[in-house]
């Protein structure tokens, strides 16, 4: 039994603001500062990003609205370069893409609400919420896509209601979003280090880990009502709605205290709600994050399941993995990826280096514009509902920035870069193995 098409663009844009909504929002601008050392600079680093997104959401629109089958960039790079590079994009998004991160949610979000509830264990927490979501979404397509939808409405409303009580109480300073940047500059300067190209595209390479999850629509094409009207709209109504509360975010943050008492620090978020409500404010900001890392972590057992799916239906996994159940969830590969996240919370192993994650995942997506390219050229009369808004401009703007972003990190994080350099070569292995092994396990 096949997916049966039941969401509309309501679940779809929902999927995508809590696939982004994440650890990195709360945890990335501390980071940054400390080595962009400017206010304005990482602000306009947190904007780049966005152009970032919202220039791959326009492409993917068109693709996925060309194919809509569930799967992601599985489907758009095997019908442009074939099943072996199909698969690889599959593969990285099992890993990398999708059980990496569902666990590093799943942690955060033990600790959060550890934070907020302290007799309540972290791990355990953890894997309690991994065990509740994966059998969630094992079950039912359509509660699963409400619980998305109400989880991500929450998020947004609980969001924008810090943003406001911030600015309500006047307790920060706007002097700190502008002044002090050319000196904070020369400051780093004069201790011997400045800020570069390479320290941007890393910083870039650091936030596009907290973008990540705007092409998350794309894996549910083959279960939306009307995929050509529906996918584009929920790509640009969902990566819209983000990159404006990010950037409204990290305005409070940056606002909030001083950036000595920011700078480094992994949660910025809690240490800009104790410099504006106290304890009690971060305590309650600390309920928003847990709330939002619970609506991460159930997007991504969504969505992710869904490229494994695609590529089990072609014969290229385990073909179990592409079963569905009467209420249309691919229940094994659910499972699959639930399984891998609670493995890797439980051994407590699992310490998720955000450049290795955005570095691998810029490259598929890259390969997924590249794509785009190759289909207008290879097949000019191919059936697109929907064509990329801004084309070729959207297309080339995202290719340079992932340009940049890839080729200086190399260059910046050797160590992370080669990390995503050998998950590719990994899977280049386990599609040669793959391909050997099951015409003989099928014969």
């Amino acid at each position: 039994m096949g997916t049966t098409r039941q969401l509309g663009t309501v679940h779809a844009a929902a999927l995508i603001v809590a696939s982004m909504v994440g650890t990195g929002i709360f945890t990335t601008t501390g980071v940054l500062l400390s080595t962009l050392r400017s206010p304005p600079l990482v602000l306009v680093v947190w904007a780049l990003a966005g152009v970032l997104a919202l220039c791959g959401a326009a492409v993917y629109a068109e693709l996925g609205a060309m194919m809509p089958r569930a799967g992601g960039e599985y489907v758009y790079l095997s019908r442009a370069f074939g099943p072996a590079i199909g698969f690889l994009s599959g593969w990285i998004a099992l890993f990398v893409g999708f059980a990496a991160p569902t666990a590093a949610g799943a942690l955060a979000f033990g600790r959060y609400l550890h934070a907020v509830i302290p007799w309540a264990p972290p791990q355990l927490a953890a894997l309690a919420l991994l065990a509740v979501l994966t059998a969630v979404h094992m079950t039912d397509v359509r509660f699963g896509a409400s619980l998305q939808t109400t989880l991500a409405a929450l998020v947004v409303a609980l969001a924008v209601t810090f943003v406001v009580a911030a600015l309500a109480s006047g307790r920060g300073d706007w002097h700190r979003l502008t002044a002090g940047a050319a000196g904070a500059v020369a400051g780093g300067a004069a201790a011997g280090s400045t800020v570069t190209a390479g320290s941007i595209a890393v910083g870039l390479v650091y936030v596009s880990y907290a973008y990540s999850g705007w092409n998350g629509a794309g894996y549910l094409a083959g279960e939306l009502r009307d995929p050509g009207r529906a996918l584009p709209r929920a790509l640009a109504l969902g990566t819209g709605l983000v990159t404006a509360l990010y950037l409204a975010l990290n305005a409070v943050f940056l606002w909030s205290a001083p950036r000595s008492a920011l700078v480094g620090q992994v949660e910025v978020a809690n240490a800009a709600a104790l410099a504006l409500f106290g304890p009690r404010g971060a305590m309650l900001l600390s309920s928003l994050v847990a709330l939002a890392l619970a609506g991460f972590v159930s997007a991504m057992l969504m969505s992710g399941p869904r490229g494994t799916y695609a590529m089990a239906e072609d014969g290229l996994f385990f073909r179990a993995l592409a079963r569905t159940n009467a209420r249309g969830a691919p229940m094994l590969a659910v499972g699959l990826q639930g399984a891998l996240a609670i493995v890797a919370a439980a051994t407590a192993a699992f310490d998720p280096i955000l450049v290795y994650v955005g570095f691998t995942l810029t490259l598929t997506a890259a390969m997924a514009v590249i794509a785009a390219f190759v289909l207008r050229r290879r097949e000019p009369r191919a059936d697109r509902p929907h064509r990329a808004l801004g084309w070729p401009l959207t297309g080339l703007s995202f290719l340079g920035l992932s340009g940049f972003m890839v080729a200086l990190s190399i260059r910046e994080r050797p160590a992370e870069a080669t990390a995503g350099l050998l998950t590719v070569l990994t899977g280049a292995a386990a599609y040669r193995i793959w391909r050997r092994a099951i015409p003989r396990a099928q014969g």
